[in-house]
């Protein structure tokens, strides 16, 4: 039986699920449904380059082909000399990414890569 209560959750879960197709989870969205990459920028200054297969409100992700990257830096020796810089990655099939550790995510990179190229030497000259 349906009740007036009922149908108040009926219309916070339809919000809900409007809520998850626009504003900042749009770019979510839009990856999900064109199966494109996303790159992720997480707290421990790891980037995530992968595509995003579901999310939720929590911003928590289920990605496939993951390539993660992130920069090590070795210890110094004695003295003022200063470590080397060494970019690491990986590959990850499958993911999930908790939601709290996510920092900012920008939809396509390889396409936005391609505007900023075509877009710079124009400016330059």
């Amino acid at each position: 039986m349906n009740t007036p209560e009922d149908a108040g959750d009926d219309n916070a879960a339809a919000a809900a699920a409007v809520d998850l197709k626009s504003g900042p989870y749009s770019v979510l969205y839009k990856a999900v449904r064109g199966n494109t990459q996303v790159l992720i920028n997480v707290r421990n200054n790891h980037k995530l380059l992968g595509r995003v297969k579901a999310y939720d409100r929590h911003m928590n992700l289920l990605l496939e082909d993951v390539k993660e990257m992130w920069t090590e830096t070795s210890k110094g020796g004695k003295g003022k000399t200063k470590g080397t810089s060494v970019n690491k990655d990986r590959y990850v099939n499958k993911m999930f990414l908790r939601g709290d550790s996510v920092i900012i995510i920008v939809s396509n990179p390889a396409a936005l890569a391609a505007t900023t190229q075509t877009t710079t030497p124009a400016a330059q000259q």
